[in-house]
């Protein structure tokens, strides 16, 4: 097997692409040790001294670092790791929970409008046909929030969490693109 490795925008994050399916659909974010109870493969790279994030997409998985810590250090350890649990074909993500439960977890429930819904409804389709994919390219993704007042609020998650280059990308690119597609859109907000 072979891994290969790519870096993203954020410094702190790697994407490491093992050339086979992860998950079948979807994608998961683990901020630490605790939220990875559900996936043996990020538990074991928070094994990794120094690892502080582990987003898994459906072909790639991407590592975030401590500031302090070194890549030429940190690297061949999760090479070593990611490759014996995926040649032993243990699970990535054990069942009783999916991906679109962990992406639902982003979205706050609001009783929006039979209008606003339509709203909703339209800007999820433009982020999971053009802004997904792309952000999916440079390791991470992003994840519908809310739309109050004419302001849709997302998630960053996976390098896009924490990247420098984030805000020029929701404000130059997904703001711009919504506004233009959805005349209701009157800005684009992180949340945490």
């Amino acid at each position: 097997m072979f891994i290969q490795t790519e870096v993203t925008p954020n410094p702190n994050t790697l994407k490491f692409i093992p050339g086979q399916i992860l998950l079948d659909k979807g994608s998961y974010d683990f901020e630490n040790a605790e939220a990875a109870d559900r996936s043996p493969l990020a538990l074991r790279m928070f094994n990794i001294e120094g690892i502080k994030g582990v987003f898994i997409g459906e072909d790639f998985i991407s590592i975030t670092k401590e500031n302090d810590k070194d890549w030429d250090t940190l690297k061949p350890h999760i090479l070593s790791d990611l490759m014996d649990h995926l040649v032993a074909n243990k699970p990535i993500i054990l069942e009783g929970g999916s991906a679109q439960e962990d992406a639902n977890l982003a979205e706050e429930k609001i009783d929006y409008s039979d209008e606003e819904q339509k709203i909703v409804q339209e800007i999820k389709e433009l982020l999971d046909s053009r802004v997904r994919p792309a952000v999916a390219v440079d390791g991470g993704d992003i994840i519908f929030n809310k739309f109050v007042n004419g302001v849709v609020y997302l998630k960053m998650r996976g390098a896009c969490s924490g990247c420098p280059s984030s805000a020029v990308t929701l404000k130059n690119g997904i703001e711009n693109m919504l506004r233009y597609y959805v005349p209701e859109v009157i800005e684009v907000k992180q949340v945490d």
